[in-house]
């Protein structure tokens, strides 16, 4: 619903013109002099003004300076009953959309304001139209056909409310695509909330998600808004959603549905405007056959289907990543030609992550201007990578796992992959998780989810 604030010092034409515009729907403030008008502005979201030019304490040409160099993107109306042209032109000049002459004509008022809110809609399409430009730039980075393709679906994505599923590998890069959709939306200016599935322990999802009221559990001494309040206008991003607890699932398709939120322990039922983003390393269609996740919300939240393809399928986005890393540690180093072979030849576990690690330790470990291939190797350790290939070849993969079928077959190398990093780690999670690219906490729920035993070593 558009929001219209009529500033003017008669009583009458306040009344009148409101009682027009609220017969269209329009939601209506009013204010007898610019002053207060400038006030409710500051209080309230309004997308159209209708100024008087005579009034008491600041004159209408002075308030429609003021009004447009603060906000810029409210549209204004003149209104005046001594109007003259050297006036007219002077408000136009200013930023005035129209110039009306009292008494009021119906039909005029309605058919300016219907331009000017069309206008004002166009602008607002042109301002995130740039924004998806600038960004698809300076953040999304890489020339391949797959990176691509992002580009154009995060353009015409962000330009709607549809929930959006990001899938990928970990590292890939999913937080910086739904990061991506929420700066180019309508909802820029809004919060974007977070939220790692995978890091919260099961029984303070919902308190997390939802919020909850003083008393609700042992430890809430106070009330306390969840992710979804926090959100509300803006987006949120719900990272990791295959650890989802089925018990949060029912409740999180449930906000879906109904678009209201209860806090844990509260009775009182709370609306909530959220665009939801969510992302996951897992195949989720799997887990909805096997039980671990729910197939309503699965086709609820993969409306808009985004996948980002690790970087050993795009090996010619890496040099691109690679400097666009040192760029922003302000390292003005070039990559020999030797050292494009070596980024694209090694196969990225850690992806985007790892990549990031390494323009770190360039920066840090690196002296001059240009970097060859055989410094590169020493920095990615290609050498330990080559000792170890004999402990971890073909001939030590689990029995049978070339006869599996490609999921089960990615299931049990990943799981002896992971046993393999501990031991190798002496079954330190925070190392293993350091030494192959992902969260010590997405690390805990693989651990989990292959009923690997963690020991007590952090």
């Amino acid at each position: 619903m558009h929001k219209i604030l009529i500033i003017d010092d008669e009583p009458g034409i306040r009344k009148t013109l409101a009682s027009i515009l609220e017969d269209e729907k329009y939601k209506v403030f009013t204010a007898e002099d610019a002053l207060i008008g400038i006030e409710t502005i500051k209080q309230k979201p309004v997308d159209l003004i209708f100024l008087d030019v005579l009034l008491p304490k600041l004159g209408g040409i002075e308030a429609l300076d003021r009004i447009r160099k603060e906000w810029p993107l409210i549209e204004i109306i003149m209104i005046s009953g001594h109007a003259n042209i050297d006036m007219a032109v002077r408000a136009v000049k200013l930023g005035a959309f129209d110039f009306l002459e009292k008494p009021l004509s119906l039909d005029k008022v309605l058919t300016v304001c219907r331009n000017a809110l069309a206008i004002k809609k166009l602008r607002e399409e042109n301002k995130t139209l740039k924004k998806i430009s600038s960004f698809a730039c300076e953040d999304i980075i890489g020339t391949s056909p797959a990176v691509s393709n992002i580009r154009e679906t995060v353009k015409q994505a962000a330009e709607s409310d549809a929930r959006i599923l990001i899938t990928g590998e970990n590292g890939a890069g999913k937080e910086v695509i739904a990061r991506a959709v929420h700066l180019c939306s309508s909802r820029a200016d809004n919060p974007f909330i977070d939220v790692n599935c995978a890091a919260i322990p099961e029984n303070l999802i919902e308190s997390e998600l939802f919020g909850h009221e003083k008393g609700a559990f042992t430890d809430a001494v106070s009330a306390r808004k969840g992710r979804f309040e926090l959100a509300h206008g803006g987006t949120l991003f719900l990272d990791e959603i295959g650890d989802m607890s089925l018990s949060a699932q029912a409740k999180v398709l449930r906000v879906i549905q109904e678009q209201k939120i209860e806090r844990v322990g509260g009775e009182k039922t709370i609306e909530t405007d959220v665009r939801i983003i969510a992302a996951t390393n897992q195949d989720l269609e799997k887990s909805c056959e096997e039980g671990r996740f729910r197939q309503d919300l699965f086709f609820r939240l993969n409306v808009i289907p985004i996948n980002v393809p690790p970087l050993r399928e795009r090996p010619e986005d890496i040099p691109l990543l690679l400097c666009h890393f040192l760029k922003i540690m302000n390292k003005k180093i070039t990559l020999e030609a030797d050292s494009v072979e070596v980024l694209t030849d090694h196969d990225w576990p850690g992806n985007v992550r790892e990549l990031k690690n390494l323009a770190e330790r360039i920066a840090v470990m690196h002296q001059g201007d240009a970097i060859s291939g055989e410094e590169l190797e020493k920095l990615l350790n290609k050498k330990t990578k080559k000792q170890n290939s004999g402990q971890f070849g073909s001939s030590s993969l689990p029995q049978g796992i070339l006869e599996n079928n490609y999921n089960e077959a990615k299931d049990r190398f990943e799981k002896h992959y992971l046993e393999f990093q501990l031991s190798k780690n002496s079954g330190i999670i925070s190392k293993t998780a350091e030494a192959i690219g992902i969260y010590p906490s997405n690390l805990h729920a693989k651990l989990r989810k292959f009923n690997i035993s963690m020991g007590n070593k952090e």
